[in-house]
């Protein structure tokens, strides 16, 4: 069990946080909480360390690096609501637990363990958008205003009654980095906000409307697939969503897959046209290579590829790809549908 240490004991005005966030939108609200007056964080709970990079060295999450970089004891179970990890948070005696991006369902007993609760900051305006990756489905699903949730946590998935929301316009350009750097300040400031209502004891309790919920489900590589049976609209959304990651992706034509590569093409930047008048290829047929980019055929209009990276290459303009990739009109390009996993990019 962890101590507070001397130079973290915090005079008893103070509301006592326990933060719990592992993703780089946590050190956000952190930072928020650490700024704030009259508020104190006494602990913080993270993953734990994971493997990454191409020795599969342990590396912390961006919230255990943010509280540790604080002076702020960490602790980073496997189970949260393991006994050892109840035990060290209670005697932490919290007000509050603020938890953003965390990664771990709270059971019952957690969530009694703070006199003012659990406060979870959701980039959605729920009950839209529950789970994992609410600002990539944002964007995919066209939505046109997103935002940031505040809720009393409850034993569900991102289901606990509304303490407040701020909302956020969608731009036609956004991609889920752009809109996830806009919504985290506003997380920032809805979690000072709702805190001092909680203390004050003015906030307000409003439950999620079941009838309206949709869910953001956790990304995968395949996710990025595109798929070209489906509007050109709704294809360039996509690729505005899953942009960093999983980046949506295409491929090429057998012939013009280097030998023993899988041909695959990421989708960085595209646009929207309106298809050339005469017939109607089947859908991931190239129609054009004289502009910007392939102009590619799709289940209704046309899409143009701006921006794309081939397998082993770096990212490049759609016109500089087409002067060193002989694609022709008529090509079809891959469906990725049916490739193998192992091909997607990384």
């Amino acid at each position: 069990m962890l101590a507070v240490p001397r130079r973290l004991r915090y005079a008893a005005a103070e509301m006592r946080i326990v933060f719990m966030g592992s993703a780089d939108v946590s050190c956000v609200m952190l930072e928020a909480l650490l700024a704030a007056p009259g508020t104190a964080v006494i602990g913080a709970v993270t993953q734990p360390d994971r493997p990454s990079g191409r020795q599969r060295h342990e590396h912390p999450c961006p919230g255990k690096a943010a509280a540790l970089a604080r002076g702020i004891p960490v602790i980073t179970p496997v189970k949260v609501n393991a006994p050892e990890a109840l035990a060290t948070i209670a005697a932490w005696a919290p007000d509050a637990i603020a938890v953003v991006a965390y990664g771990q369902i709270l059971g019952r007993r957690l969530l009694a363990v703070p006199r003012l609760g659990c406060v979870n900051i959701h980039l959605s305006l729920l009950p839209r958008h529950r789970g994992a990756a609410p600002v990539q489905w944002t964007i995919a699903a066209g939505d046109a205003v997103s935002g940031v949730s505040a809720i009393l946590m409850d034993p569900g998935m991102d289901s606990g009654d509304v303490l407040g929301q701020i909302e956020e316009p969608v731009r036609p350009d956004d991609t889920s980095a752009t809109l996830h750097d806009r919504l985290a300040p506003l997380g920032g400031r809805l979690l000072l906000r709702v805190l001092a209502e909680l203390e004050a004891g003015r906030v307000t309790r409003t439950p999620q409307d079941a009838s309206r919920v949709t869910f953001a489900s956790k990304l995968h590589k395949e996710d990025g697939a595109l798929d070209w049976s489906q509007p050109a609209v709704a294809l360039e959304r996509r690729v505005r969503a899953f942009l960093p990651w999983p980046a949506c992706y295409t491929r090429l034509p057998p012939r013009l897959r280097h030998a023993g590569a899988t041909g695959v093409l990421k989708v960085l930047r595209a646009a929207v046209e309106a298809p050339p008048a005469a017939g109607h290829p089947p859908p991931a047929t190239v129609r054009d290579v004289r502009g910007e980019g392939p102009l590619v055929q799709t289940g209704d209009g046309a899409l143009r590829l701006l921006c794309v990276q081939p397998e082993g290459g770096r990212p490049m303009p759609g016109r500089a790809f087409l002067n060193g990739h002989a694609l022709r009109p008529g090509d079809r390009l891959g469906d990725v549908k049916h490739a193998a996993l192992d091909a997607a990019p990384d």
